[in-house]
């Protein structure tokens, strides 16, 4: 799923979702969030992805499981992710 597609599924979750990350994980303006990966960065190591979960969890009011905290491994799959807890909780 892209982006853009993710952004038709779920309306505000990826733009959200980037703030989350550059928030979370300190990032500068010039970082291309949208196609992050899990350690691509110093700053999203296994601290950084811990507080990277709890402010997703805490700003799109989601709770992921111990398996979907392993598997987020992108950006996209953070979106894919949120996305699919917002549409079950809908």
């Amino acid at each position: 799923m892209s982006v853009s597609d993710a952004q038709a599924a779920g309306p505000g979750i990826a733009p959200k979702l980037r703030e989350v990350f550059v928030e979370a994980l300190d990032l500068d303006g010039d970082v291309d969030v949208e196609n992050l990966k899990y350690r691509d960065i110093e700053a999203w190591d296994s601290v950084g992805h811990m507080a990277l979960v709890a402010a997703i969890e805490d700003e799109f009011d989601v709770e992921f499981d111990t398996d979907q905290v392993i598997d987020m491994s992108s950006f996209k799959v953070a979106v894919d992710m949120v996305t699919d807890l917002r549409s079950k909780n809908d």
